[in-house]
């Protein structure tokens, strides 16, 4: 990271000396999940420039260090043919509509983000490279952790319905 507002900052729970200078990898759970999400954005930024999705980020310091929150991040590359290199990325914290209720895995995570966006199990398996029963075992974690009877019902408690 280049540089950063103060509103990152608060809500990483971090001070600028703490982010500036860092990798990304910081504010993600965990590192696989940083490469496995590093990786699926270069083809859509290198075709498109852009690229926006909602994913579970890790909150780095202040009284709430470590905590998981669901954030919308935009970027775009500021040169396509290097998109990791430079780009510029926005953050918004959605955890006031959509609070992290239950522990999930990362794969879990990947798989609830996808069905917020409305994708069906082949087409999450697509983007994430799984197969499409892979993905139904994920959903059917979720549903069990979110007390679900459905999918519909999942994907609402996922966007913060109770």
């Amino acid at each position: 990271m280049v540089d950063c507002n103060q509103r990152v900052c608060e809500m990483f729970g971090a001070t600028p000396d703490q982010l500036i200078g860092q990798s990304f990898r910081i504010l993600y759970p965990s590192a696989d999940e940083y490469e496995r999400i590093g990786a699926r954005m270069v083809p859509i930024l290198n075709a498109h420039g852009v690229y926006a999705d909602n994913r579970v980020m890790r909150r780095v310091g202040g009284a709430h260090a470590g905590e998981t929150f669901w954030c919308h991040v935009t970027g775009r590359a500021i040169d396509r043919n290097a998109p990791h290199a430079a780009g510029i990325w926005a953050f918004e914290d959605l955890s006031a509509q959509r609070p992290v209720t239950a522990a999930l895995t990362p794969r879990e995570r990947e798989v609830a983000a996808q069905l917020m966006r409305g994708l069906t199990s082949k087409e999450i398996a697509r983007v994430l490279g799984i197969s499409p029963r892979t993905v139904e075992i994920h959903r059917a974690r979720l549903m069990r952790k979110y007390r679900a009877n459905t999918s519909t019902d999942l994907v609402h408690k996922l966007m913060g319905g109770r």
